[in-house]
């Protein structure tokens, strides 16, 4: 008996010594210590996991593209050193998290995952400068924000699964509240510029306008019964 509790007792240590490990290999920093450490290590290792699309628009310097939901992520990433630190992230931290930990798991001795992702990242004021204007510009979202008393900003994006759950309720309203409040749907990834300048770090947002002053402010999943208390 007392053997067999000695072998239950080993076992037990031993997943926690193999659970304490991958905990140790993966770590969600912040934006601005994401930067530091980058820049402390030379040739650091840094993984965008978002589309080709998305990493064209926009990336971190001397980021790699390599696409989670691509075909060749385990291939990609296994000529990576794995004993030097490795640098991941997308556009709000849901990709990079499964990312980081398929690096765990493939023997990587230190992932840093940019919590919030790029958008975090951007919102931190991390991003490079640009003149460039993509999508739908603060003078013109000022002059729709302004056009009804009452508006509800939506931004969305097709990756993101929580704006897709609620996608279908959303639709439901913009018809049915038609009389009551004005609601606008805008794709972030179509919109870069304006997100940048409300300096919003994630997904889905809400924003509820009355006669152009914001009046409340939600970023991420709301369920439709919460979402309805707030316009009505």
């Amino acid at each position: 008996m007392k053997f067999n509790h000695f072998l239950i007792a080993l076992v037990i240590s031993s997943i926690l010594s193999c659970t304490g490990q991958k905990s140790d290999a993966y770590e969600k920093i912040a934006a601005a210590s994401f930067a530091e450490k980058i820049k402390a290590i030379p040739n650091a290792q840094i993984i965008d996991v978002r589309t080709p699309q998305e990493y064209a628009s926009q990336h971190i310097d001397n980021a790699k593209n390599i696409n989670w939901n691509g075909d060749d992520f385990d291939t990609k990433t296994a000529q990576l050193n794995k004993k030097q630190p490795v640098f991941v992230y997308c556009m709000v931290g849901g990709r990079s998290k499964k990312a980081s930990d398929k690096l765990v798991a493939m023997g990587f001795s230190k992932v840093y995952d940019l919590e919030g992702g790029i958008m975090k990242w951007n919102a931190a004021g991390l991003a490079k400068p640009s003149d460039k204007i993509i999508g739908m510009c603060s003078q013109e979202y000022g002059d729709l924000i302004k056009s009804k008393s009452k508006i509800l900003i939506n931004f969305y994006a097709d990756w993101c699964e929580p704006c897709q759950k609620m996608k279908p309720y959303l639709l439901k309203m913009q018809s049915d509240l038609k009389d009551k409040i004005t609601i606008v749907r805008l794709n972030a990834d179509e919109n870069k510029t304006i997100i940048s300048d409300l300096k919003l770090d994630g997904l889905p947002v809400l924003l509820r306008y009355e006669n152009g002053e914001l009046k409340w402010k939600h970023i991420g999943f709301i369920s439709e019964e919460d979402l309805m208390k707030q316009l009505q």
